[in-house]
């Protein structure tokens, strides 16, 4: 994926999946259950695979069968600009490209479809088109393809949510955004299939995937005469959509299947497999399905019933460290879409950070990723996964189960039981009901609702369901993002992406900053982590550390679960590499026979 590949993850995902995102981790062979490591706040994935070799030669052509896991339809924006969930990223990774490759540290490298040079004292990124890059209709990708990502998101009507502090960032983005002129001063077309970049400041994380420099490109030749206020409900995005990736789209069902051919103008080759099918399972059903030898790879594999499938026959289960972690979020603020800015709410109902410290101390988030994941989670310390080893604070204390820290905090900020119901009211005396949104999807999704809720109930809350049920995941983030009034808390999880740096989460202008806090201070230690001091690499790591010791504190979310994910790979795949940094490409993938095997 490309800039941030920030997923909003669901139902099974959202407790079990990314965001999927590029990038390293260690092959192991042992492929018995998986243990966690709850050493310094750690969760390791030290018994998977990441590679599957398997036997036999590959068989000219054939089909790869695919299942996605969700409980949902997918949404079907087929746009790196413009997409906004996991399922859709999953989706797009067959036919819509990144321009660049990435290391195993997660920082741009020049194995893709394009080359970067960065000029640190100019402060330019020159970004250019390797020879025969095409898009799928036969179209070569150009500059002007290239400069058209910038021209969308930076459009005063893109109605995504990506236009954000490294945009901003960019020499004239602001003036083109606020209709000021009709160019961006800072991009300029240097030649055919080359642009560049001119940027206010540059730190270290421009060089990281996802951390400043966009790598993507739209076809400008099919989406020019789309209004940019229209592009997320085109056709040109939700029908026909074309990247310059091994496989072009041929059919989509709607929030059900997707259908690829091999793309034949595909700039490294044309593919091994002649068609990619991926098809929405069920949590409820996905297991069967593999064991009826129906889909050679499961995306978005549900870990809460790892055990339903450990001896699964006829699969090799790789398994990694995510690149993401599952919080709970208050409610502090609205979104101010004029603006393009959080404001927050000092009267909120959770504005007082004791009792969001409090509600973070009744959770036993490890005693959780035991009963609920058999071991393949455990509780998070901070809201940067191991997985960033270089800048995660693993001697972060974070909140670790302590329902007398909890009860002390809300007795010493005034919440008491006044009326002798074992409930708590507010510090003013008045009823105190906490409104929590939790999504619907895959068998847990209920009971690990109520544990959360009783485990607050044990502390005094009194905390209910918003509308008294669970929310499907369309519906969950639509109500979230558009800051509902019936929603105090909400329980979802974030994929990262390949670069850790947090603005794009939690900065003031960041759109996906869906507890809606900001203050100035918070602003100061996010700006420390972007600005040219970082460069120095005790800088940086002092200024992750900062962060996440202040964002722990005020709490406007609470981590509380590091994830491994899962991934079932058939035993007729040839070629599949899961390891972060691989530069795994789906042209690759070959099969050994006609349909999937059964053992």
């Amino acid at each position: 994926m490309n800039k941030k590949k920030y997923g909003l993850l669901t139902g099974t995902a959202a407790l079990a999946l990314i965001l999927a995102a590029c990038g390293g981790t260690d092959t192991n062979t042992d492929k018995s259950a998986a243990e966690t490591s709850k050493e310094s706040g750690e969760t390791k994935a030290i018994d998977f695979e990441t590679v599957v070799e398997n036997e036999g030669d590959v068989i000219d052509g054939g089909t790869l069968q695919v299942a996605l896991v969700t409980d949902s339809p997918f949404q079907g924006i087929f746009s790196q600009e413009l997409y906004e969930d996991n399922y859709d990223a999953n989706l797009m990774e067959f036919a819509l490209e990144s321009l660049f490759s990435t290391d195993d540290n997660f920082m741009i490298s020049n194995d893709g479809a394009a080359t970067l040079d960065f000029d640190q004292d100019a402060k330019t990124a020159t970004i250019t088109l390797k020879d025969g890059v095409t898009w799928s209709d036969g179209e070569p990708v150009t500059a002007e393809d290239m400069l058209y990502s910038y021209e969308v998101i930076g459009n005063k009507d893109y109605t995504g949510i990506r236009y954000d502090s490294t945009f901003t960032n960019i020499v004239g983005m602001e003036e083109y955004h606020n209709g000021e002129t009709e160019t961006i001063s800072g991009i300029t077309v240097e030649d055919d299939q080359t642009i560049k970049v001119e940027y206010l400041t540059v730190s270290p994380t421009i060089l990281q995937a996802g951390g400043g420099i966009w790598s993507s490109a739209m076809p400008k030749h099919q989406l020019k005469d789309v209004a940019i206020a229209d592009l997320v409900s085109s056709p040109e995005i939700r029908e026909n959509p074309i990247g310059f990736g091994p496989f072009k789209v041929e059919n989509i069902v709607p929030g059900e299947s997707v259908e690829y051919s091999a793309n034949e103008h595909y700039y490294k080759g044309k593919p091994q497999l002649d068609n990619v099918i991926v098809e929405v399972v069920p949590a409820s059903s996905i297991v069967a399905s593999l064991e009826s030898g129906k889909y050679d790879l499961a995306l978005s594999m549900p870990t809460d019933t790892y055990d339903s499938y450990k001896d699964l026959a006829g699969y090799t289960l790789l398994g990694r460290e995510e690149l993401s972690y599952t919080y709970v979020g208050f409610k502090l603020g609205a979104w101010d879409s004029e603006k393009g800015e959080v404001i927050p709410d000092p009267d909120a109902k959770m504005a007082n950070k004791s009792l969001r410290q409090a509600m973070a101390y009744a959770l036993d988030n490890d005693a959780v990723g035991q009963k609920f994941y058999s071991g393949l989670r455990s509780g998070a310390n901070s809201l940067i996964p191991p997985v960033f080893a270089d800048v995660h604070d693993a001697d972060l204390e974070g909140y670790t189960y302590d329902t007398d820290k909890a009860n002390k905090l809300l007795d010493d900020a005034g919440y008491k039981d006044v009326d002798g119901d074992d409930i708590r009211e507010d510090p003013e005396g008045e009823k105190l009901t906490i409104n929590f949104a939790s999504m619907a999807g895959g068998e847990i999704a209920e009971p690990l609702a109520e544990y959360y809720m009783q485990s607050w109930q044990q502390i005094g809350l009194d905390v209910e369901l918003t509308d008294g049920r669970l929310l499907e995941f369309n519906s969950f983030y639509d109500r979230v993002q558009a800051d509902d009034k019936e929603i105090d808390i909400y329980q979802a999880a974030w994929g990262t992406g390949t670069d850790p740096t947090p603005s794009g989460l939690y900065g003031r202008t960041a759109e996906f900053n869906l507890a809606r806090y900001a203050t100035e201070e918070h602003d100061e230690l996010l700006a420390a982590i972007e600005s040219e001091d970082a460069w120095d690499l005790d800088y940086k790591v002092d200024a992750f550390h900062k962060w996440q010791e202040f964002i722990s504190d005020e709490a406007p979310v609470i981590p509380t679960l590091f994830r491994n994910e899962i991934l079932p790979v058939n035993n007729r795949v040839k070629n599949y590499d899961w390891t972060y940094g691989s530069n795994f490409g789906w042209n690759t993938i070959g099969v050994t026979a006609d349909a999937p095997l059964k053992k």
